[in-house]
């Protein structure tokens, strides 16, 4: 028996409403009405009365609210009892990119630690393309991208955007006139992975200029370390979020460039199964997500000391 069902039926038997039932499990008033339906017909009796102006329940529908609460109550305490901060031992296996890795990601570890002491971490890090394969696979519990993963019982929630930066090495000897994307495209060009987010939108800002897609050439890698390397060392300019640079931009290895087109915020997405089949993994989403808002705060006071980006 499906315990998502009782929870509907106890709902709609407080409420004795299918409108304000579904708001409150954030569903439908068609899959509530599904979810009595099938449960009508396991115990092969009515246990809704649907001909008055309100839903009540019938006789054998007041029978069975007692053992479906109490059935409820018990799945309840079972996922508290799991999700104990001091006893819960279990494994999660989280995938991260790395433009996450080197900003907020070491402060969630803490509070994560600091509230699940005994939880065991298994970390993944690679693209949003990657991640989102081993998590439909099951090979991954929780994901932190840059994409939300569409599927039936996965959650998407939104953690924080990082403002996106064109920046280059002191060694180009750019200046700090405003540059177009004709003056960009003179560089090389150092992308995230090919068919990633951004790297779909440096394609589709150059797209629209003959002079620099004579002259494109984009070098895409899959990592954001080795990005960062070739962009100090000169080799081309590259556009990442600053709040992953702040060493490279304190130290002056690296330099934000005016550019007269603006360049999208990378929006950060935590994706999970919301099948309850480990119930940890939302409460875990939750604190990445804070962690993240903390983090987006604090950094806000650092981009608005950062020179403008336009003119």
């Amino acid at each position: 028996m499906n315990i998502r069902f009782l929870e509907t039926f106890v709902w709609l038997a407080r409420l004795r409403n299918f409108r304000l039932t579904a708001e409150r499990l954030h569903t439908t008033q068609a899959a509530v009405s599904s979810r009595i339906a099938s449960l009508e017909q396991d115990f092969g009796v009515r246990l809704f009365d649907r001909s008055a102006r309100e839903v009540a329940l019938t006789a054998d529908g007041s029978k069975a609210l007692v053992y479906a609460e109490r059935m409820v109550k018990l799945m309840r305490e079972m996922k508290d009892d799991m999700s104990d901060r001091e006893v819960y031992a279990g494994v999660i296996r989280i995938g991260v990119i790395e433009s996450i890795v080197h900003s907020w990601f070491p402060d969630f570890l803490g509070r994560l630690h600091k509230t699940f002491p005994r939880l065991q971490i298994e970390i993944v890090s690679d693209t949003t393309i990657h991640l989102h394969e081993q998590f439909s696979k099951s090979n991954l519990d929780l994901v932190l991208q840059a994409e939300p993963v569409i599927g039936p019982q996965v959650s998407n929630i939104a953690l924080c955007e990082f403002p996106m930066r064109w920046v280059g090495s002191p060694k180009l000897d750019i200046g700090s006139e405003t540059l177009s994307l004709a003056d960009l495209a003179a560089f090389p060009i150092i992308s995230f992975a090919r068919n990633s987010g951004p790297h779909a939108v440096i394609e589709r800002l150059f797209s629209g200029s003959e002079r620099s897609e004579r002259t494109l050439h984009i070098n895409c890698i899959a990592s954001v370390a080795t990005m960062i390397r070739l962009a100090t060392d000169g080799f081309g300019i590259t556009a990442v979020p600053p709040a992953i640079i702040q060493r490279e931009l304190n130290e002056e290895s690296l330099h934000l460039l005016r550019v007269d087109t603006e360049f999208p915020a990378l929006a950060l997405i935590a994706c999970f199964r919301s099948d309850h089949e480990n119930p940890l993994t939302e409460t875990v989403a939750r604190i990445a997500q804070e962690t993240a808002s903390d983090f987006a705060l604090n950094w806000g006071h650092e981009i608005a000391r950062l020179p403008a980006p336009l003119n």
